[in-house]
């Protein structure tokens, strides 16, 4: 009777011990994750190539015209890099249909453009610029004699001064266009030799001869308005700018409006301010021109 026992008990700590290692083998938590414990990365794919020949996915009409320009200029150049790679007739067709639709698409864009202007003409510079030959030329000698006869009003306050040296070929080029101003302005004008006075091209910071300049009379205001050889209608439009930039009836961002063009589709502040150093821009919010707060 106790052998019996003896052989049972032995046969079920026989059974039990392996039940126990097995347990023991399937219960290892699993190694801890999240924010504060490192997990390694996994092994990278060396034969993967980051620059593996793809082909582009080309959407079907109705989708591709609802891309934008910056995703179809995109698929283009990707449909180019991979047609001259495989070098595949279908390839090739496949990019020049590509560049047909882009084509395409910038001829009816064009297309609502020309419509969109004839239905707002103050979006046009048709209006303030006529393409017409005559037309121009007489808006060109209407401008002319706007200048002119502002030039002239500015006579008195104002002088124009070439500084050349006595070995500036293009000084000689450039000083009778200087004299033709005198006569058409009434300005006085004046030519210094900085070779004779370098101490001149030092306080003027002239560098390179001809030089000509704005100088305003009593005053340390100057401005120059060519450097190297000017055209006589140039000359004029400059100097016209730098006067009324100088007395302050315009600011720099309408140093390109021309006679007759302020308030106009070529001034650049016709429809309100656009630089943030603009007297009208108060702390980043507009204001009118009287500089009362717009409501």
């Amino acid at each position: 009777m106790r052998a019996s026992l003896l052989s049972l008990v032995a046969l079920a700590v026989g059974v039990a011990v392996p039940a126990a290692a097995q347990l023991s083998r399937t219960a290892q938590p699993e190694p801890k994750q999240g924010y504060w414990w490192y997990q390694a990365p996994p092994p990278k794919d060396d034969d993967a190539d980051p620059e593996a020949l793809a082909k582009p996915r080309i959407p079907p009409m109705a989708e591709l015209a609802r891309l934008t320009p910056p995703k179809i200029r995109k698929l283009i150049e990707a449909q180019r890099d991979y047609a001259a790679t495989v070098l595949t007739i279908d390839a090739v067709a496949d990019f020049w249909r590509l560049q047909d639709f882009a084509r395409r698409k910038a001829r009816a864009f064009a297309g609502v453009t020309q419509v969109a202007m004839l239905h707002h003409p103050e979006l046009s510079a048709k209006s303030a610029n006529p393409m017409v030959g005559d037309a121009r030329a007489t808006m060109g000698a209407e401008k002319e004699q706007v200048r002119r006869h502002y030039l002239r009003g500015q006579a008195g306050q104002f002088a124009l001064v070439m500084f050349s040296r006595s070995s500036c070929g293009y000084c000689r080029v450039q000083w009778p266009i200087i004299e033709r101003f005198r006569e058409e302005t009434g300005w006085q004008v004046t030519l210094m030799d900085i070779d004779q006075r370098p101490e001149l091209a030092t306080r003027f910071g002239v560098e390179i001869t001809p030089t000509t300049m704005v100088i305003r009379r009593g005053s340390a205001q100057r401005m120059v308005i060519a450097s190297g050889v000017e055209s006589y209608p140039n000359l004029s439009q400059t100097a016209y700018q730098a006067v009324r930039l100088l007395l302050g009836d315009i600011r720099p961002e309408q140093f390109l409006t021309g006679a007759g063009e302020e308030d106009g589709f070529f001034d650049a502040l016709s429809a309100g301010p656009v630089s943030a150093t603009d007297p009208r821009v108060l702390g980043g919010d507009l204001v009118t021109s009287s500089l009362e707060p717009r409501p």
